[in-house]
């Protein structure tokens, strides 16, 4: 059966206020609009949710928000996924249940767990720093997400929001 996850950085933060916790710090305009485009950019590939992993932190969670993606079944937001390894991430994707996940998260654990999934990388030169908003989809053979392992995803798609907002207007 196939799995697919969708994994995720949050979306370009405000550094506005440098007194505020870095827990809670909002995005920033480019990143409200970044978020915006791959909700869209998701939408028109019908990669659709049905369950989502996501780090408990302000930004990942507006990130999320302004996908302004359909109801979702499920959604948990995790303080475990905040600035969370490679290994942490992989743990929490094996309780998942649903078929379709969406993981958002941070770098550099993220970056790291991109790489740690894929059989082969994408050709990409922003790939492996994983800019704020890269999202990567993956396709795992597997009857459940417990039986995720690393090398195992092949990787069907990577972007960055700077490329879908350059070649669609309307995003």
């Amino acid at each position: 059966m196939r799995h697919t996850l969708i994994l995720m950085r949050h979306a370009k933060s405000s550094w506005d206020d440098f007194n505020q916790p870095d827990h809670a710090r909002p995005l920033n305009k480019r990143g409200r609009a970044s978020a915006h485009a791959l909700g869209k950019w998701l939408a028109q590939k019908h990669l659709l949710p049905d369950e989502v992993l996501c780090s408990s932190s302000e930004r990942t969670r507006e990130t999320l928000d302004r996908l302004t993606l359909p109801t979702i079944a499920k959604v948990s937001h995790l303080d475990a996924i905040y600035l969370a390894s490679a290994d942490t991430m992989l743990h929490h994707l094996r309780k998942a249940e649903q078929p379709t996940i969406l993981m958002i998260g941070h770098n550099p654990g993220i970056a790291h767990f991109a790489d740690q999934l894929a059989t082969q990388t994408p050709n990409h030169p922003r790939f492996q720093d994983y800019p704020t908003a890269a999202t990567t989809i993956f396709h795992f053979n597997l009857n459940h997400w417990k039986d995720a392992q690393y090398s195992a995803g092949q990787i069907v798609d990577f972007v960055i929001p700077r490329e879908l907002m350059a070649r669609d207007t309307d995003l």
